[in-house]
């Protein structure tokens, strides 16, 4: 059976899914190499970036890279970084022909990696699979054009939109399918943020338990304005074997600061909002610059309301059950009202996914 442009961008854009939440500052890209009909070489961006899919992918096809179809979600990098350019590397291996998914929005490459390669007699073919190249790496795209990374809030509630009993009990309203599922999701990000409010009440890990993936935990992000973390928490506890960044204000105490950065936690002072607590701004801000490109938020009703006022949330992930908490159950938003439905932020609803007993919506925010 011959396949092709799209059947084999599909095969390339699956290998770049492998590494996502795990090449940060990096996009990561999928590449294979055809040959008669055949697969000669593949790769996909390795964890931290490095090696580049296309190099990965040249090593193993050698020689049979000569007069070869490379196919890759992401442009070749065309300019010297931590590595030499991607294009140059494809120019050598001799190949005949290229086709991409979709232009690095990286301003070092935009375009001059294609144009490089045509410039060298290789036939190049833009565009196939773009939207889906682009979805993939959305993280990324967001970090260079907004400055910011994208960011995913993830909830689990009853039906009536409840993600606590009146008591405060929640573990577990979800079922099993829902855990394992909300895990692997934090394997995909390179982050996980949740508020002091969440620590204090239920002393998370936050890492990935997940049998094989336990080394793609996402780096802990906690927003503690007056550095209430207690020492003896989790997070505490297990900071020299999982990297966390704690975001506080002038308001916390230099003596606490110091106890927990001999932990080997990062402690970042910022600006506080008008309120006095961590500017989310600011702090997204901050995280974009160390080159994480997505942040998965998990946080309690309050932190849930203010990253919805903010405008800051590109995806919302609701893991609901089949119960209803009542009334004076927990609100997923707390305190947020609005008193024209034209100012009420509109998301789309753009999967549902049955879960066990339960169901993943997924929306997007609506631009």
């Amino acid at each position: 059976m011959v396949l092709d442009d799209v059947e084999w961008m599909e095969i390339a854009l699956r290998l770049a899914d492998r590494n996502i939440g795990n090449v940060f500052p990096n996009p990561s890209v999928g590449c294979i190499i055809i040959n008669d009909g055949r697969i000669v070489g593949r790769g996909w961006t390795q964890e931290g970036g490095r090696p580049h899919a296309e190099v990965m992918a040249l090593e193993q096809a050698g020689e049979k890279s000569v007069g070869a179809t490379v196919y890759t979600t992401l442009e070749p990098c065309s300019h010297f970084g931590k590595t030499p350019p991607c294009s140059d590397a494809l120019i050598s291996g001799r190949i005949e022909r290229l086709v991409g998914a979709m232009k690095d929005p990286d301003p070092r490459v935009d375009g001059m990696g294609f144009v490089k390669l045509r410039d060298a007699g290789i036939e190049v073919v833009e565009g196939i699979l773009e939207r889906e190249a682009e979805e993939l790496n959305r993280g990324f795209i967001t970090r260079l054009k907004k400055k910011l990374p994208f960011v995913t809030l993830k909830m689990a509630m009853s039906i009536d939109s409840r993600i606590a009993t009146k008591t405060y009990d929640s573990q577990w309203i979800t079922g099993e399918e829902a855990r394992h599922s909300s895990h692997f999701l934090r394997s995909k990000h390179d982050a996980i943020l949740t508020g002091i409010g969440t620590v204090l009440a239920d002393n998370p890990f936050l890492n990935t338990r997940i049998s094989g993936l336990e080394n793609r935990s996402p780096i802990r992000i906690i927003l503690d304005t007056n550095l209430r973390i207690p020492i003896d928490s989790q997070i505490v506890s297990t900071a020299a074997k999982h990297k966390t960044i704690i975001f506080t204000t002038v308001a916390a105490g230099e003596t606490k600061k110091k106890q927990l950065e001999s932990f080997g936690l990062q402690i970042i002072t910022i600006n506080g909002d008008k309120s006095g607590r961590v500017s989310l701004i600011e702090a997204l801000r901050s995280i974009a610059k160390k080159g994480i490109n997505s942040v998965l938020v998990e946080c309690g009703g309050t932190l849930c309301t203010e990253f919805i006022k903010s405008n800051l949330i590109d995806e919302f992930l609701v893991y609901r059950a089949p119960i209803v908490l009542g009334g004076d159950g927990i609100a997923a938003v707390e305190g947020f009202g609005v008193s024209d439905l034209s100012a009420a932020p509109n998301f789309k609803l753009t999967g549902i996914t049955r879960l066990g007993a339960d169901t993943l919506e997924s929306y997007k925010r609506q631009i």
